[in-house]
């Protein structure tokens, strides 16, 4: 009996090493606190990114789901949606995370007819009660329009592109684990308002893990002593997360082809010339995803050394010697209700030799 618990430690003792990324909670025991959403690594990569020459004005009218695929269940297919249909607000989420909003000016264009159905209630409230019959342009000004559309959309998703597993037992006592990996595929493209062209377009992907781990125990202990034993956890990487981060990275690689492109330029020439070598290199196969981010690690890594060391040189030292002070500027009576300045002059002590006493004294003489 102590060999079997001591396996059934074992087994949870192994999901928690699979899941050492996940926050689990304990078994009875729900999250009920709602939490901010952390960063993800390409979110921070493109927060990262060095600022655009001039921000680029970018409409999005939709992100939407290409796939048309439903959500599989062990009792069959559900009307769920297996890819989140929130595509738009996650792309213009991380428009503005790049550069840290100076990227892209990013347009509402979603919800178009309710802002401009709450336009003309501004229009006729303002006909109503104050009588315009043109439209103040200082109270309304005109909509911005944008030199770009972005569009696109998850134009796939595949299931179980990758499936494992491993089981052992051994008199009644038995161990598993599975794993099932699906592929989502994102594609973005810039069109030019004016010409209507294609200007760069993108594609990436990302995997969806899902880890399972189990074990029982099934024997005699003992005379009609059976012992029945059964544990087991899974994880499954959010599909919404995912997307984002395929999303993001849609962002970062459209950045880099326009770059490329001569489309826009970044303000650090020299900064973006490195990242776009990177981007080349990751494109071509060369290096991957993970050494592009720890490349741009140590790069933020070093930037920030090199700032903290600017400012120790830059802020003074509080141990050392002040300097001697000046003398006393002339004092200007402050003028009060329009009363005339009245000068002071200055006052400079000075010490002068008394012949009696031989000794310096101290005496006030007016200052030059």
């Amino acid at each position: 009996m102590m060999r079997a618990l001591l396996f059934s430690i074992a087994l949870l003792s192994l999901g928690g090493c699979v899941s050492s990324t996940a926050k689990i909670a304990p078994m009875g025991k729900y999250p009920t606190l709602p939490a901010i959403q952390q960063q993800t690594s390409t979110q921070r990569l493109l927060q990262g990114l060095p600022g655009a020459e001039r921000p680029v004005p970018v409409a999005v009218y939709n992100f939407t789901d290409q796939t048309g695929q439903f959500r599989a269940s062990e009792t069959g297919q559900t009307l769920s949606r297996a890819v989140s249909q929130g595509g738009t607000s996650i792309l213009m989420k991380a428009l503005q995370d790049a550069g840290r909003r100076n990227w892209f000016t990013v347009l509402e264009r979603e919800n178009l007819s309710n802002l401009l159905n709450e336009r003309q209630i501004i229009r006729e409230m303002r006909e109503r009660y104050l009588g315009e019959t043109k439209v103040n342009p200082e109270a309304l000004p005109s909509l911005l329009f944008a030199g770009v559309i972005l569009s696109g959309g998850v134009v796939g998703y595949d299931t179980s592109t990758m499936t494992g597993g491993a089981g052992a037992g051994f008199l009644g006592s038995s161990a598993r684990t599975e794993y099932r990996q699906d592929t989502g595929t994102v594609a973005l493209r810039a069109v030019s308002v004016r010409t209507g062209e294609v200007l760069a377009q993108v594609s990436t992907t990302k995997s969806i893990a899902s880890y399972s781990v189990g074990g029982g125990a099934f024997r005699y202990v003992g005379f009609k002593q059976l012992l029945e034993a059964e544990t087991g956890m899974t994880t499954n990487e959010p599909d919404q997360v995912a997307l984002q981060q395929a999303i993001e990275k849609a962002v970062y690689a459209l950045i880099m082809e326009g770059v490329e492109q001569q489309l826009w330029t970044f303000s650090d020439a020299k900064r973006g010339s490195e990242l776009l070598a990177s981007y080349r290199d990751e494109r071509e196969g060369k290096i991957t995803a993970e050494q592009v981010r720890e490349a741009t690690k140590k790069a933020e890594q070093q930037q920030r050394k090199q700032k903290a060391a600017s400012k120790a040189v830059a802020k003074p030292n509080a141990n050392a010697t002040p300097a001697a002070r000046p003398k006393i500027a002339d004092v200007q009576q402050v003028p009060v209700r329009g009363a005339p300045i009245v000068a002071v002059a200055e006052v400079t002590p000075s010490t002068d030799r008394n012949p009696a006493t031989g000794k310096s004294e101290p005496s006030a003489r007016p200052g030059n």
